[in-house]
């Protein structure tokens, strides 16, 4: 595989960016398969992988291009009223993460994200939840600008909706394209290089797309009420995980 290093970042091996690649498809997969999962699965794997300066925007761009794939794959089911509060909210949330200039304690964010996301499939999802879209917005971009995965937050707010299966895979990957543009357009104006990375941020998310088409046959023969079961599974791991590394890291 070493006819791929002329097209890779510096530094980055040919054995590390097909390992990328894989992780790629395979989070795709999973969130069209089970409603949420995937942006957080490639995080972990790209953190191991990618520099950290590089890290949150290369993952923003690739879930740009996952989410989008997702969502003209799937368009005739999203449900737009939620757009245009969540588009405004994510612009002010964005721009006041990228305003500061030291992050939030990973470990703290970690924690109440994790802690959020338990209450709000345990528990009945607090109204705001539901109602406010532009503070999800808000809130959910600014964290992302620290935090990179925030689509579990963004997923509770989509699945306090109760909306179908596709509804939902549908409805929440027009909203990550948002938030993951607004962040990204924020990264591009602090300055950071995103051509150094074009090559292989196009080959991920086009492995990503093909790991959309693949989910896109397992979800097609689920149920909704199965698919709501193992979203909530999922979320509940995904806030496990978040938990513990937040207690860790305390």
């Amino acid at each position: 595989m070493t006819w791929l290093v002329p097209f890779l970042p510096d530094g980055l091996a040919a054995g590390a960016a097909a390992l990328l690649l894989g992780a790629s498809f395979a989070g795709s997969f999973i969130t069209v398969a089970f409603g949420i999962g995937g942006g957080a699965f490639l995080l972990a794997i790209m953190a191991t992988l990618v520099p950290p300066a590089a890290l949150i925007p290369t993952h923003g761009v690739i879930q740009i291009g996952s989410n989008l794939g997702r969502a003209v794959v799937t368009l005739r089911h999203v449900v737009w009223t939620m757009f245009p509060a969540f588009v405004a909210g994510s612009i002010l949330g964005a721009g006041a993460g990228g305003m500061i200039a030291v992050s939030l304690p990973p470990a703290a964010v970690q924690l109440g994200v994790g802690l959020f996301i338990v209450w709000s499939v345990l528990g009945r999802p607090p109204k705001g939840v539901r109602d406010w879209p532009f503070t999800v917005g808000a809130v959910s971009s600014f964290l992302t600008m620290f935090f990179g995965a925030t689509g579990p937050f963004v997923a509770t707010f989509v699945r306090s909706h109760h909306l179908p299966r596709h509804g939902h895979v549908a409805t929440h990957a027009g909203l990550m394209v948002v938030q993951h543009g607004v962040k990204t357009a924020a990264f591009g104006l602090l300055g950071f290089a995103f051509a150094d990375w074009a090559w292989l941020v196009a080959a991920m998310i086009a492995a990503g797309f093909l790991g959309t088409l693949a989910g896109g046959q397992v979800l097609n023969r689920m149920s909704d009420a199965r698919f709501r079961r193992a979203l909530d599974v999922v979320l509940l791991l995904l806030a496990a995980r978040l938990i513990w590394g937040g207690v860790r890291g305390l």
